[in-house]
């Protein structure tokens, strides 16, 4: 798989693929997220193609604490290739060149398979609670 940075004329392709892994939920406007990640740290959204497709995507970030990542994807065509463990393996990278000393994110607490796959790469779960609030309600674009 040839990893790269996200360019724009990737959206469609990239949220296709959010939304065949159902990652897209109705409180979050897919095309606006890529919006915000271009617009900060646009270098931490990878994508991952075999033959010219999109099969992967990672949003990275690093706000100087922590590192995070989100919108882990990868086709369900393709998956249980090791495709989700290289592109992961590459946000690292480029999260620990930046000085990026731990890396946090969040999966639905009933997910067990997805929680079992970062198992697999290395996270833990760890003893906190996920807390959110919004500041701003999205508007499909």
């Amino acid at each position: 798989m040839k990893i790269r940075v996200f360019e724009s004329a990737d959206e469609a392709a990239v949220i296709d693929l959010w939304k065949r892994c159902e990652l897209v939920r109705p409180w979050n406007d897919p095309a606006q997220d890529i919006r915000r990640k271009l617009a900060f740290q646009p270098d931490l959204f990878l994508v991952g193609l075999l033959d010219e497709k999109i099969v992967a995507s990672v949003m990275a970030g690093y706000e100087g604490h922590r590192g995070w990542a989100n919108y882990l994807a990868v086709d369900p065509e393709q998956r249980r290739k090791g495709l989700g463990g290289v592109i992961m393996k590459r946000a690292e990278e480029l999260l620990a060149e930046v000085g990026c000393p731990k890396v946090n994110l969040q999966v639905r607490g009933g997910n067990t398979a997805v929680i079992d796959f970062y198992r697999t790469l290395g996270y833990e779960v760890e003893d906190v609670a996920g807390l959110g609030k919004r500041l701003k309600d999205d508007e499909p674009s």
